[in-house]
């Protein structure tokens, strides 16, 4: 993990806040329960438990695995409808196929990000290739689920394929940190994902014992997800790690530290940052629809029921 990386961070832009800029403190903690979604592959529920306020505009982020599937054994989902919102599936490694009944898709693999604005209404799919489905292998990857405001809830459905090799790759101000900047900006740096609600997604491995401070939007939330490794968040150097989200307060700038020692499995600390603006307003969420009013859910539910949401690709 994982395969979008750089010899010598050394050699790339560095990131670091600015002098006493106020530090985001830690406001909880949370462990991932696991579960299992689509077809039966194994997920970690990262915001599970976590008030909506906090989260805003994230709905939810599920991390798929990491598992070594044997071979006979990779799953994924069947056809399914979303509405009003954008899904954003990054693979760390594997491999998946997507296809939607607007005509995007593609496959993604090893450090590829798939962002899928649902919008008014169609019909996803994801699955494992064939291949990968006769030899088995390991299947890492994070789906992450950003809602629309109201005015962008019917917009026409957009993919955005982007590949691991245009992610913009940043170090932190000692190079102790690999920054994979996936949407959004960071200091004057922008990533490749361009979304309707402004977000930051960076995915950082940090190495052990190192730390790093970034700027951080105050119009922003901020939270860390830790996808394997442990250490700390904050100032205060409140633990967490593989499988724990943290969520911090208000401020400029939001500081992550490593383990000096790392487990076997992995040996950096890998964690996954998100801000974005919080749209402020009403949420109905009910299965792959979200929307602003009970009547909406309703019409959704209608339009997919009447084939008003696409029509499965032969």
């Amino acid at each position: 993990m994982p395969a979008v990386t750089v010899e010598n961070p050394l050699t790339l832009p560095r990131v670091t806040a600015a002098a006493g800029a106020p530090q985001r403190p830690v406001l909880y903690v949370g462990t991932a329960p696991s579960g299992f979604e689509g077809e039966g592959f194994p997920v970690r529920r990262a915001f599970a438990g976590i008030n909506y306020k906090y989260l805003d505009p994230f709905i939810m982020m599920d991390q798929m695995g990491e598992v070594d599937y044997a071979a006979g054994e990779p799953k994924g989902t069947p056809w399914h409808p979303h509405r009003g919102f954008e899904t954003v599936t990054y693979i760390i490694d594997g491999t998946f196929v997507h296809r939607d009944s607007h005509g995007g898709g593609g496959v993604i693999t090893d450090g590829d990000t798939q962002w899928m604005t649902a919008g008014s209404g169609l019909l996803h799919i994801e699955t494992p290739p064939e291949e990968l489905v006769m030899s088995g292998g390991l299947f890492h990857g994070l789906q992450l689920w950003v809602n629309l405001p109201a005015e962008d809830k019917m917009i026409a459905p957009k993919y955005q394929d982007i590949r691991g090799g245009s992610v913009k790759l940043l170090a932190s101000e000692d190079g102790g940190a690999l920054l994979r900047l996936i949407a959004g900006d960071v200091a004057g740096h922008t990533g490749p994902g361009a979304t309707h609600t402004p977000i930051t997604m960076i995915h950082a491995s940090v190495s052990p014992g190192a730390e790093v401070t970034l700027p951080w939007r105050s119009d922003f939330n901020a939270l860390a997800y830790g996808l394997a490794g442990h250490g700390a968040a904050g100032a205060e150097g409140r633990p967490f790690g593989e499988g724990r989200t943290v969520v911090f307060g208000d401020g400029d700038s939001l500081t992550i530290r490593a383990a000096e020692k790392q487990d076997s499995r992995s040996e950096r600390f890998e964690v996954v940052l998100l801000g974005g603006r919080p749209i402020r307003e009403p949420m109905q969420h009910y299965g792959p629809f979200v929307m602003n009013t009970h009547a909406e859910l309703a019409q959704a539910f209608d339009d997919y029921q009447a084939g008003r949401l696409g029509v499965i690709p032969a």
